[in-house]
């Protein structure tokens, strides 16, 4: 798991804690292949001012999200990972790639150790792709796929995927974790002396992380995951490591029977635009990296049955959605103790960023009094533990993707200052969680409260209870 070693056999591992992890190997010494990876000459030490770096010129691939989540584009000598579930469109993917680069003109050899010649050419027909100057080699052996690198040269290898490869060298069977490190290993080597890229295919385990010892996502430069519902024909591409760019840029893709094709206007696919408000749905927008997408919440209450009322939070992180619940119930005394909760984020997109509390907090609410928002209105804002609105980053980009779209209206931060913005949209500024749901549901109003106690929330007035009815 983590590329630890024991002398002996252990239950659980001194290093990771995980259980069941060690797996007995013998002590036998391999030969070395080569020598370093970066130099040819390890023992010699360069001052770091004196090292010449010209610009290094990227590989575009045909896809502009791929290029997009890579950086800009293949750098060249660089070993890219990609991981996702069986079936979710990674050899699609590499394969429509690979036949991109092979018709400018590029050498390009694709080495399967899962499917045969025959598989890779049916799929390459229902792909359109002629297969023209694109190389295909059926191997698991390493040292044989080394061999035919060094005789083919190639400009891009894909290798697909990782935990077929085996070393002669290494008694365990394929996929295990000295045979997936040693053959990661030998990969390094032959990418980083001849500077070609490489992928490697990889499958992923139950719990969505990268099958094989925790040191493979180490040894690599990029690491991809291609996320989406099988059913559904959107898919997701993050990178969750990269030396050459940002790792907050996604990729949206949508499959369909001519491969995977990129969405131009990936917030459309995250928007059911409906002539009758719905309660509990609001719309926010949110950051990836450099774009912003607008996203619908989807909030649904009800009184629970158990003991314990339950958090559900489908696209979003189940602490923030507590946290949220917690704020709305202090500060607005909105009584939240006997509801079940269920947060989802339409389209199967995740958000992480915390500019989207301030729409789940008034779809929450707006699910619990059966009061709907308005349909043309955007909500951005992150919540503080005081029920104050907090400023969120790049709000004019979210501004000009809000208009774009046609939305009328936008609440926004009141402490939140803005350079420029020519925008004809309706900007309407919140200070606080109360604030935002007086002006966004108006509807609601506080009742009078019989036992004459003093207000103790935002949207109470004097002599009432704080308990809200439509």
């Amino acid at each position: 798991e983590c590329g630890a070693q024991a002398p002996k056999w252990e239950g659980r591992c001194t290093q990771c804690s995980q259980w069941n992890t060690l797996v007995g190997l013998p002590n036998s010494p391999r030969p070395r292949h080569g020598t370093s990876l970066l130099t040819p000459d390890p023992a010699s030490a360069q001052e770091l001012s004196q090292i010449a770096v010209g610009d290094v010129p990227r590989t575009l691939t045909h896809s502009k999200e791929l290029n997009r989540v890579l950086g800009g584009g293949i750098v060249p000598g660089s070993l890219i990972l990609m991981a996702g579930d069986p079936g979710i469109g990674k050899s699609t993917i590499l394969l429509q790639t690979c036949s991109h680069l092979a018709d400018q003109g590029q050498q390009v050899l694709y080495v399967s150790g899962e499917e045969s010649p025959q598989q890779v050419k049916l799929r390459a027909e229902r792909l359109s792709i002629s297969g023209q100057a694109l190389l295909f080699l059926a191997e698991t052996e390493i040292d044989e796929v080394i061999r035919s690198l060094d005789s083919i040269n190639p400009s891009l290898v894909v290798v697909d995927s990782i935990q077929t490869m085996e070393s002669q060298y290494m008694p365990s069977a394929p996929g295990t974790v000295a045979q997936v490190r040693e053959c990661t290993r030998r990969l390094i080597q032959w990418t980083k002396q001849r500077g070609t890229p490489m992928f490697l295919a990889g499958h992923v385990t139950k719990d969505g992380s990268v099958a094989g010892p925790r040191v493979l996502e180490h040894m690599v430069d990029v690491v991809l995951y291609l996320e989406g519902d099988t059913l559904s024909p959107y898919r997701i591409l993050r990178a969750a490591k990269n030396r050459f760019g940002s790792t907050n840029e996604v990729g949206i893709f949508a499959m369909d029977s001519q491969g995977m094709r990129d969405v131009d206007d990936p917030s459309t696919i995250f928007l059911s635009r409906k002539d009758d408000p719905i309660p509990g749905s609001t719309v926010i927008a949110t950051q990836e990296g450099t774009r912003p997408l607008l996203a619908e919440v989807q909030a649904l209450t009800t009184h629970t049955i158990f003991t314990q009322p339950r958090r559900t939070a489908n696209g979003t992180d189940f602490q923030r959605l507590v946290l949220i619940a917690a704020v709305i119930t202090k500060r607005l005394n909105v009584p939240l103790g006997n509801q079940d909760i269920i947060i989802n984020i339409a389209g199967g997109l995740h958000l992480n960023e915390p500019a989207a509390d301030l729409g789940i907090a008034l779809a929450i609410i707006s699910s619990f009094r059966n009061v709907p928002c308005d349909p043309s209105t955007v909500v951005i804002g992150e919540v503080g533990l005081g029920g104050e609105v907090r400023p969120v980053p790049q709000l004019e980009r979210r501004l000009n993707e809000i208009h774009r779209l046609g939305f009328k209206k936008a609440v926004i931060p009141a402490s939140q200052r803005l350079e420029r913005h020519d925008s004809q949209l309706e900007l309407v500024t919140v200070a606080s969680i109360g604030e935002a749901v007086r002006k966004m549901l108006p509807k609601i109003k506080p009742y009078k409260n019989s036992k004459g106690l003093p207000a103790n929330s935002e949207l109470e007035t004097e002599g009432s209870s704080g308990c809200f009815v439509q």
